[in-house]
């Protein structure tokens, strides 16, 4: 039995992929069109994940056996039952990772979509404040900041157009020698539904950087 390997990223791509696949063997008039994005997106899922064993690269590469809508249906599923989920959360340790904010109003747990989830998102309306939690080099890390609504852009995070909000931090970590009141801060418009962005999301270099650029990591 193949191991949960695929992280919630990286699956949105492969779905993102079979439907450029299925749009092709749907709407394409010569086979040859087709036949040429199958190997567009076997190539591109492949990527992926150059360390992947030789049952995973079995598994993943079964989208090129995919010639209708049921098969891709039937793949993505198969894509489903290894997905990575991120690690779960406990109050406690959110808690933790923001000890200055006293008052912290923690989501409902319970309710998060674990192996859908590449960072936990959140908004408190009452304080004006978004968090952000996200598991960066294995360890649990955790970024807050002003969030100001504004209308649908493109996030920073995903890509995508979505409803955002200019969310603004204060970098941590002060430069050697700063005066006691230096500060920097770090603004960047990301989507207001954490839910619908790690529904897009299909890399996490710009959050990783956020997150880095904030902690001052």
């Amino acid at each position: 039995m193949v191991q949960p390997f695929i992280r919630n990223h990286q699956y949105n791509l492969i779905q993102r992929q079979s439907q450029l696949l299925l749009h092709a063997m749907q709407t394409a008039s010569d086979p040859r069109v087709a036949d040429s994005v199958r190997t567009g997106v076997w190539s591109a899922i492949m990527e992926l994940f150059p360390d992947a064993d030789p049952e995973q690269k079995l598994m993943l590469g079964a989208v090129s056996d995919c010639r209708g809508e049921e098969d891709i249906r039937r793949y993505l599923h198969t894509m489903e039952d290894v997905l990575e989920p991120y690690p779960q959360l406990t109050v406690k340790q959110i808690h933790d990772l923001f000890p200055k904010s006293k008052k912290l109003k923690v989501p409902d747990l319970d309710a998060v979509d674990w192996q859908r989830t590449s960072y936990l998102g959140w908004t408190d309306p009452a304080a004006g404040r978004m968090f952000l939690v996200y598991p960066l080099n294995g360890q649990l890390a955790g970024i807050e900041g002003k969030y100001t609504p504004a209308n649908k852009g493109v996030c920073f995070l995903c890509n995508r157009h979505e409803e955002i909000a200019l969310f603004s931090a204060i970098v941590r970590k002060k430069p050697a020698g700063a005066s006691p009141d230096y500060y920097k801060a770090i603004g960047q418009y990301i989507c207001l539904d954490s839910k619908a962005c790690n529904r897009n999301l299909t890399q996490v270099a710009a959050l990783e950087t956020l997150i880095r650029q904030i902690l001052g990591v």
